[in-house]
């Protein structure tokens, strides 16, 4: 569509119309009446958009008694917002952003509607999170012009938004999306339409597989969020997650993301998420969740192993890869350290039990082998999970204890699960992020920013798989798949041929 200008923002002398005035509603005008436009809001419900704009009036009152605006300049922000009564009103807007219900036809027949009001250079957008912008766009007469812009709530504070290009969208809106996004201080990714987006679908391995560990008896949700947060480096664990998000909000979002992939294993939902969400307990709101709140609710506290006696001394053999600052904190800790270059790798404790990088593989396969997961950073880390099998003996358990004791981590000792905690949801984000980058969803780039600003990740997957090196998850996914052949851990073609990126495999 031609009328749409290539890589030029809407100015901000141009007209914004917002449809739809529920709390994503607002805050997107919010952010385009400060970035200094006109701004139209419209709602069906009469009177819901004059609600609204007194709500924003409030808040922009807010900051100014909080010295985030001047005055004048709220002054001259509310002076540019009209609400508006009829569609018609909404002519002169050069975009128009919908935050209605999450129902296609609704969304379908308004755009409908729009495009009979508006001018041919309109951009036309939809903030759904969870519907197909191209299936949004299939009923239009130009559907080149439409564009899924994406905001994250609340929209007025949170820098995230995914420029969503459909089936049909031209190069020229999608940029323009991109570029009026920018202009309005935000900071924009580019993705193409595929369920969940970037960070819907990317995410869901940072929920699915801490409920798995919990379902597979492996640690309570107290443990696992402690772990995830102090040895991962995450801000929330996921079920303290969840139940700030809404157990019925996340396990609808998984569920949509599972059915519009056909299915797929990879994207399987919880049971145990779905009974909470059967019997009401929603987390936050609802005064229960994976956790209780209000008045006299404690919260549990994670596992953590009575203190042990340290080794003395122990030999690592092999490479420990992403733990290799261990060897540097032992000797520093005062623990002899024996290093052998071939074999393992394993850190060889006094009672002839192995202390092993978490790989994807179990104890109960192994003779006195403790399992020890991944790090976002070692030394930094305040605590790490060990697992063993009922079978490993109590001494090995000790002095794997012990010894991260002495390099000052509190221990959780869990089940014996595959892949433990931190390391399978890592090699899960880094196997859907590969695979979401082969697929031309997104550059790698835009992948890593989607979730460092969206969901708060200390490090995006891309780069996190490049630390740990081109191998790691792929070879830890594949021994969960051996363990585990339902096809959820099976990595990736994008992992596999990442794996033999370096041109050592020919064909014979």
């Amino acid at each position: 569509m031609t009328a749409i200008e290539q890589s030029s923002a809407v100015g901000p002398d141009r007209a914004v119309a917002v449809v739809g005035t529920g709390t994503m509603g607002q805050g997107i005008a919010q952010v385009a009446l400060v970035a200094g436009h006109p701004v139209r809001l419209y709602d069906a419900v009469p009177g819901r958009a004059r609600e609204a704009a007194a709500a924003i009036a409030a808040r922009l009152e807010r900051l100014v008694e909080k010295g985030r605006i001047a005055p004048d300049d709220r002054d001259a922000a509310l002076a540019r917002l009209h609400p508006a009564q009829e569609l018609t009103e909404l002519a002169d807007a050069a975009l128009v952003i919908e935050a209605v219900l999450e129902q296609l036809d609704v969304k379908r027949e308004l755009f409908t509607a729009i495009e009979e009001i508006v001018a041919e250079d309109c951009l036309l957008a939809t903030n759904t999170s969870s519907l197909s912008v191209t299936a949004v766009a299939g009923a239009l007469r130009h559907p080149g012009r439409f564009v899924g812009l994406h905001f994250f709530n609340p929209a007025p504070l949170l820098p995230l938004v995914e420029v969503v290009s459909g089936f049909a969208t031209e190069e020229a809106a999608a940029t323009r999306a991109y570029e009026t996004a920018k202009a309005w201080g935000k900071t924009p990714v580019r993705c193409a339409d595929t369920p969940g987006f970037l960070v819907n679908r990317i995410a869901r391995p940072f929920y699915a597989e801490a409920f798995a560990v919990y379902e597979e008896r492996g640690a309570d949700p107290a443990t696992i969020d402690a772990v995830l947060r102090e040895s991962g480096g995450f801000a929330m664990g996921p079920f303290e997650l969840t139940d700030l998000i809404g157990q019925d909000v996340n396990e609808a979002v998984t569920r949509s993301v599972w059915e519009s992939f056909f299915q797929s294993p990879k994207f399987t939902p919880s049971l145990a998420q779905r009974r909470l969400v059967e019997s009401g307990l929603h987390g936050r709101k609802s005064g229960r969740g994976w956790y209780a709140y209000g008045d006299g609710a404690v919260r549990p506290e994670p596992h953590t192993a009575e203190p042990a006696e340290a080794p003395a001394a122990v030999t690592v053999v092999g490479d420990l890869g992403p733990a290799a600052e261990l060897v540097a904190m032992m000797r520093e800790a005062g623990i002899e350290v024996k290093t052998v270059e071939s074999g393992g790798p394993y850190i060889g404790l006094p009672g002839d039990g192995q202390l092993v990088p978490a790989d994807g593989r179990t104890s109960v396969e192994y003779a006195d082998v403790v399992y020890f997961d991944l790090a976002l950073d070692y030394r930094g880390a305040p605590r790490i999970a060990l697992s063993a099998s009922e079978d490993t003996s109590t001494r090995a358990v000790s002095e794997a204890v012990g010894l991260f004791q002495k390099l000052g981590k509190k221990v959780s000792v869990i089940g014996d699960v595959p892949g433990m905690i931190v390391a399978r949801t890592v090699a899960m984000l880094a196997d859907l992020a590969a695979d979401a980058v082969a697929r031309g969803v997104a550059t790698p780039e835009d992948v890593d920013t989607a979730m460092r600003l969206g969901v708060n990740y200390p490090l995006g997957p891309v780069e996190w798989s490049s630390r740990l090196g081109r191998d790691w998850a792929y070879d830890l996914l594949s021994a969960m798949h051996e363990r585990c052949p339902t096809g959820r851990y099976a990595p990736s073609l994008a992992l596999y041929r990442q794996s033999y990126s370096n041109g050592e495999e020919t064909a014979s």
